[in-house]
C-alpha cells in the first residue's frame, strides 16, 4: 500500500508553497522583535502575539487520463503588539501594550513583579544593615 503523503501531487505543491509564505511572515523576529536602545541606555524589546490560519483543498476531476486538477489555498497572519521588555540598569520590566486590567485578578497578576522587586530590595537593604 502506497502512502498518500509521499505522492507528488499538485495539492502537495500548493500546500508547500503556501506554508513557505506563512513561514516567511511569521518568523521569530515577528514575535520577539529586534532590541531598540535609546540614548539614555534603556533597551526596549517588542513582544508580539502571532496568530495564523491556513487552509488548503483540491481534487482531481474528469474521466480522461491524465485527470485535471483544481485547488486553492489560503492563509492569514495576524501580528499584534502585546508588550515591551524594558531593560534599564540591569533591571528588566514588562510594559504591557494591552488594555488595562479589568478584574481584580488581572490587577493582582500585573502587580506581582513590582511587589517582588520591592520585597527583594527590602531584604537587600536588611542584609546590608546586618553586615554593618
Amino acid at each position: 500500500m502506497e502512502n498518500n503523503m509521499e505522492k507528488k501531487t499538485p495539492l502537495n505543491d500548493l500546500m508547500r508553497s503556501a506554508m513557505e509564505k506563512v513561514r516567511e511572515l511569521a518568523d521569530t523576529n515577528a514575535i520577539v522583535g529586534q532590541p531598540i536602545t535609546t540614548p539614555d541606555g534603556v533597551t526596549l524589546i517588542p513582544i508580539s502575539r502571532v496568530s495564523l490560519g491556513f487552509g488548503c483543498g483540491g481534487g482531481d476531476y474528469g474521466k480522461v487520463q491524465p485527470k485535471s486538477f483544481s485547488g486553492c489555498s489560503g492563509a492569514g497572519v495576524n501580528i499584534a503588539p502585546v508588550a515591551f521588555l524594558v531593560i534599564k540598569d540591569g533591571i528588566t520590566r514588562v510594559l504591557p501594550v494591552a488594555v488595562p486590567p479589568v478584574s481584580t485578578v488581572d490587577r493582582v497578576v500585573e502587580m506581582v513583579p513590582d511587589v517582588l522587586d520591592r520585597v527583594e530590595k527590602f531584604f537587600d537593604k536588611k542584609e546590608e544593615k546586618d553586615l554593618e
